[in-house]
């Protein structure tokens, strides 16, 4: 696979997804990408994005300040 913006290499790789919830941070770490080896952006399939979205409902009702949750043992 070629990168969409740059034309560089794409390698797999994992990478750390953050998103923000009623003020509270959700960290996901270990989570499964494509990345470009030229420019650094970053590819989820949709796999991926429909697992990070049940761990996100989840930790939804557990949430203080910050949660970090590792992909691998979560999904």
């Amino acid at each position: 696979m070629t990168c969409f913006y740059c034309k560089g290499d794409v390698e797999k790789t994992t990478t750390t997804y953050m998103t923000d919830h009623q003020n509270c941070y959700i960290i996901i770490k270990n989570v499964p990408c494509e990345k470009c080896t030229q420019c650094g952006e970053e590819y989820l399939s949709g796999t991926t994005l429909e697992k990070i979205e049940k761990i996100v409902e989840r930790v939804k009702n557990t949430l203080t300040e910050i949660a970090i949750v590792d992909f691998t043992q979560a999904a």
